[in-house]
């Protein structure tokens, strides 16, 4: 029978290389960072002379660092050969 505790807690952890702590603080600021990237695009929403490129900075930040974590992962699409202009005016 599955141990649910593991399950839970530890399992996906320990299948990116970290502690049930690690990966908490690691998730938790992500998850902060991304509330606050994406209240800063509700002002925006609101007026939009202020944080004009908060929300693309932000996902920009974030996705690099994620992608850094993990350095088996494919290139983004962007930097496939197909993706680069054969010219630039």
């Amino acid at each position: 029978m599955p141990d649910p505790i593991r399950q839970w807690f530890v399992a996906h952890p320990e299948s990116v290389g970290e502690t049930y702590t690690e990966h908490f603080r690691v998730a938790s600021r992500f998850g902060l960072t991304m509330v606050a990237g994406g209240f800063a695009c509700f002002v925006h929403a609101l007026f939009p002379a202020l944080f004009v490129r908060t929300g693309s900075t932000t996902i920009k930040g974030l996705y690099s660092e994620m992608l850094a974590r993990q350095p088996d992962a494919p290139r983004p699409a962007y930097e496939e050969p197909h993706w680069q202009p054969e010219y630039e005016i």
